[in-house]
């Protein structure tokens, strides 16, 4: 009889541990949702408008370009 009681209060201190972890999760993002948020929606703006990535296109494309024509001057 004595097993089964310390079973089910393990039982319950492990479902205690859950819901505080859970309720200080909720917390966290609670707190800092707004700047998630925030940074979600910009990063999904910068992308939606092109600008940034067809900046960093150029260059990589200008990096290759630049790359290429000195693999053939020297031979390499």
């Amino acid at each position: 009889m004595k097993n089964r009681k310390r079973s089910g209060q393990a039982m319950v201190e492990y479902i205690i541990i859950v819901v505080v972890i859970a309720i200080a999760a909720l917390a966290v993002f609670g707190y800092f949702g707004g700047a998630v948020q925030e940074k979600v929606a910009g990063a999904t703006s910068s992308i939606d408008s092109g600008e940034h990535g067809s900046a960093a296109q150029d260059e990589v494309q200008k990096t290759t370009s630049d790359s290429l024509k000195s693999l053939k001057k020297t031979g390499i």
